[in-house]
């Protein structure tokens, strides 16, 4: 993932990328959350199948670090 997702302040105000393209993880996301094929996000946006798998593990990356703590009765 480190290799195809990148932060650069220079580029799209340093929101994560698909590196070589100004393509946003949030997107890829968005679109796949909004029903949207991999192969449909691949040639819409010129992606490869490990680019998209990138997105999706960045993603979810946050979600694996949640702590949950229940609340007092």
């Amino acid at each position: 993932m480190e290799q195809r997702i990148i932060l650069d302040p220079r580029i799209c105000h340093g929101k994560p990328i698909i590196r070589g393209t100004r393509v946003p993880v949030a997107r890829v996301i968005g679109y796949l959350a909004g029903g949207m094929s991999f192969e449909d996000v691949q040639r819409d946006f010129d992606l490869s199948q490990e680019d998209i798998r990138a997105s999706l593990e960045y993603a979810a990356e946050p979600l694996g670090k949640e702590q949950h703590h229940p609340l007092p009765a």
